[in-house]
């Protein structure tokens, strides 16, 4: 009897071993599973190395309100009368009157911006001059009437000149030239750009130039050698709407970067690294109706356009289908353009695969600091506070936005000013521009600004 209650209890003890060592080993084999699969890393968040690694969409940004306004950098081309190149005109072309000269950033190179009598007011002609006032090549050619003179801008590293330039008045087109477009086909003021002004319409083999030789000579910041050529310009590609333009330092090879008839390009602006140029346009007919309007209100006329981007090859592309008065700015890094559309900042990609953009509402910061800048006004008026002192942060205290009509502080973003590649500066204000100077006005001028860093991106994403 004893015997078999001992063999029984000893069975059972081997039984529950088994189950044990069984058991073990299941748990063993899981737990061994578990740390298999977590032998490949999670991906980790990086930050990138700076921010022109950054695409548009993946900024950060901290609004700043009210801050001391931003030192701006002067152009790098003087603009100041060169006196050998006066020289050169007062002795020895006394029929032509020089308008102004544009030295080159790195002084080796002088543009004269000059006229003839008989020329309209607002056509102008292009040569460059070495500065000891020694004509080195006529640009342009008699047919091509150079516009816009105060836009003329020398490239950052001094191997090109940009310029806007149309079909001369009372001209006839020379070879080279586009005919007039039809009045007709121009699209309504109040409408999108046709899509007929958008591409170039003209099939001439010329085209061709505005894409070849459009890289910079590596060797272009040296003067040449051989004695320079001042032969009459040769006729180039023109149109009967304000183009863009480029030469190189030496006053050749003169092409057109847009080609697009019907389209007015007014403002241009090169890229820090002198790739690119960011560039306003308006149609033909959105730009005479804007000036009617000025016009009729006694205002002067402050031009609206698209903003683009302009490679040197000539590809080109539209950034926004909104008009704007805001000249657009480039990053330090020359990695994207900023453009203001009243109290909304955009921000584009300009390198880069995939571009992206980036619009930054800021209605709401504005009208909350607004506030507190009406109010810091009440007080100085009423003798207790500083109007130069930083308004109180009321954001975490407003629960009920302000109503606009009421501030007299919230205007308008209106004009960029792209400091370091993370500050972005914007000034708000009212300007109102009359042609009888003593009606115009300008008032609560406000400097704010954006500071950028980059998203956390992870690997593998």
């Amino acid at each position: 009897m004893n015997l078999q209650m001992n063999r029984d209890n000893h069975e059972s003890k081997s039984r529950k071993l088994r189950f044990a060592a069984g058991m073990f080993f299941f748990f063993s084999f899981l737990a061994f599973i578990g740390c298999q699969r977590n032998v490949v890393p999670t991906p980790t968040a990086t930050v990138p190395q700076t921010l022109r690694d950054v695409p548009a969409l993946r900024l950060n940004f901290r609004f700043e309100t009210d801050v001391p306004a931003p030192t701006i950098n002067l152009p790098p081309q003087s603009d100041e009368r060169n006196v050998a190149v006066q020289a050169d005109f007062d002795q020895n072309r006394t029929q032509e009157s020089l308008d102004k000269t544009l030295t080159s950033p790195d002084k080796l190179r002088v543009l004269a911006v000059y006229h003839r009598a008989g020329d309209l007011p607002s056509e102008f002609r292009l040569d460059m001059y070495s500065p000891e006032g020694k004509l080195i090549r006529k640009i342009s050619y008699d047919a091509m009437a150079v516009h816009f003179a105060e836009t003329i801008v020398w490239s950052p590293d001094s191997s090109a000149v940009a310029f806007v330039a149309m079909i001369r008045a009372n001209q006839t087109p020379q070879t080279g030239a586009m005919p007039a477009p039809p009045p007709e086909n121009q699209p309504n003021a109040n409408s999108a750009i046709d899509a007929n002004a958008e591409s170039a319409v003209n099939t001439n083999s010329e085209n061709a130039n505005a894409a070849a030789n459009a890289d910079t000579n590596p060797n272009a910041n040296v003067a040449p050698a051989q004695t320079p050529t001042t032969e009459t310009p040769k006729a180039v590609l023109t149109f009967r709407t304000e183009q863009i333009y480029i030469c190189s330092r030496e006053g050749a090879d003169v092409k057109p970067l847009t080609q697009n008839e019907g389209l007015i390009y007014f403002y241009f602006v090169w890229s820090p690294d002198s790739s690119a140029l960011a560039a306003m346009a308006a149609t033909y007919q959105e730009w005479n109706y804007l000036q009617y309007d000025a016009e009729r209100k006694g205002e002067l006329f402050n031009p609206q356009g698209r903003p683009r981007l302009i490679e040197k090859t000539g590809r080109e592309r539209r950034l926004d289908d909104n008009l704007t008065s805001v000249r657009p700015v480039w990053s330090p890094n020359s990695a994207k353009v900023a453009v203001a559309f009243d109290k909304q900042t955009r921000i584009y990609d300009a390198i880069g695969d995939a571009p992206t953009q980036a619009a930054i509402p800021l209605r709401n910061q504005l009208l909350i600091s607004s506030k507190a800048f009406d109010e810091n006004l009440q007080r100085q008026e009423q003798g207790a506070g500083n109007v130069n002192a930083a308004p109180p942060n009321t954001i975490q205290e407003t629960a009920i936005l302000p109503d606009e009509s009421s501030l007299v502080s919230f205007n308008p973003i209106i004009s960029l000013e792209w400091t370091e590649d993370s500050l972005l500066y914007l000034q708000t204000g009212y300007i109102k521009q009359m042609k009888n100077e003593a009606d115009s006005a300008r008032s609560y001028l406000r400097w704010h600004r954006l500071i950028f860093s980059p998203q956390a991106a992870a690997l593998g994403n």
